[in-house]
């Protein structure tokens, strides 16, 4: 069996699920961006679609810039509004592995099946069924074969949605993850009438005030090592309250280490109310930063991945730095 072969047998699998089943819970991970948020309406779409019913969920505060999406209002806030409900169905989107989930967990019934459709290399498959394509650049990539193997029309809400996870998980089209694939299917996508100039000034180009003064205080303990190889920037614990800033505006601070010449990855650190710290890793290609995360509990991809360290702050910088020098050996 090829590996398109095997690909197109997950995604029958996938819509096996979905046809099995009546009523789903679809999450995806905690901290979403928009590749996650757009994978959550897109399936909440295609199970319209199918004729089912389902409820969207995630952990806690949605990414405002995103409510632009259809069905953004009906994803529902578990922190904000716990449910005692379980569920049988489950479709998890965008979560490198099972914890990503976070406290919507607790809403699984004890013998609940799971389908797993995500584009992270360190997915372990814990699904019933697991649709993992790590050559995707985003999970929305694999929900638009889903749908095209479903042959299913798309409409303009959900063109949008797609787009919108191409967009913000390839940088807009600039990663290297911008495959033949993402161009193809981003062309389909504008000829449906998706407005890519205005989604790229939205979610690319404008920011809020508040982030604006995050960026300065970052910018200003910008530090790198001495061959200038690593370079990386804190956020304290207190610094979104004194900024009035939210978890969202910290998305792109990360690039400003890595994008200096000669910079082999960035780090963004960021202390946790609870005392851990959370890392944001990207990498310019020669070191593998998921291979790193992983060494700390963490994942994602070769250029692009998180974990979370045990504090104070300036032992996880010391720890974590020197776990990348070695990777860059």
């Amino acid at each position: 069996m090829t590996m398109q072969d095997s690909y197109l047998k997950q995604l029958d699998s996938a819509l096996a699920f979905m046809k099995s089943n009546d009523h789903f819970l679809v999450v995806s991970h905690v901290q979403p961006d928009g590749d996650a948020i757009s994978s959550t309406v897109v399936v909440g779409w295609l199970l319209h679609k199918l004729g089912k019913s389902a409820v969207l969920i995630n952990e806690g505060e949605l990414p405002s810039r995103l409510s632009y999406l259809h069905q953004f209002h009906d994803i529902v806030n578990f922190k904000q509004t716990p449910s005692e409900q379980k569920y049988d169905a489950i479709i998890a989107v965008d979560c490198a592995d099972f914890k990503r989930i976070g406290e919507v967990a607790s809403s699984f019934a004890s013998e609940a099946k799971l389908l797993n459709i995500d584009h992270h290399p360190t997915n372990n498959g814990f699904g019933s069924v697991n649709v993992i394509r790590s050559e995707a650049a985003a999970t929305v990539e694999i929900l638009f074969d889903l749908i095209e193997r479903a042959e299913l029309p798309l409409d303009l809400n959900c063109a949008t949605a797609i787009y919108t996870g191409l967009l913000t998980d390839t940088g807009g089209f600039r990663y290297s993850n911008t495959s033949p694939r993402v161009m193809e299917i981003a062309s389909r996508l504008l000829a449906l009438g998706v407005s890519g100039n205005e989604l790229a000034d939205h979610l690319l180009e404008k920011m809020t005030m508040a982030k604006l003064k995050l960026l300065q205080i970052s910018l200003n303990r910008l530090t790198f090592t001495e061959d200038l190889q690593i370079g990386w920037v804190y956020i304290g614990k207190d610094d979104l309250r004194d900024t009035s800033a939210v978890p969202e505006d910290l998305e792109g601070i990360v690039n400003y280490a890595l994008n200096v010449d000669g910079v082999e990855v960035g780090i963004l650190f960021k202390e946790t109310n609870d005392g851990a710290v959370k890392a944001s890793l990207r990498s310019a290609g020669k070191a593998n930063v998921a291979a790193v995360a992983q060494l700390f509990g963490g994942g994602g991809h070769i250029r692009a991945a998180g974990c979370r360290l045990e504090g104070p702050l300036q032992n996880a910088i010391t720890e974590l730095v020197e776990a990348v020098r070695k990777a860059l050996v």
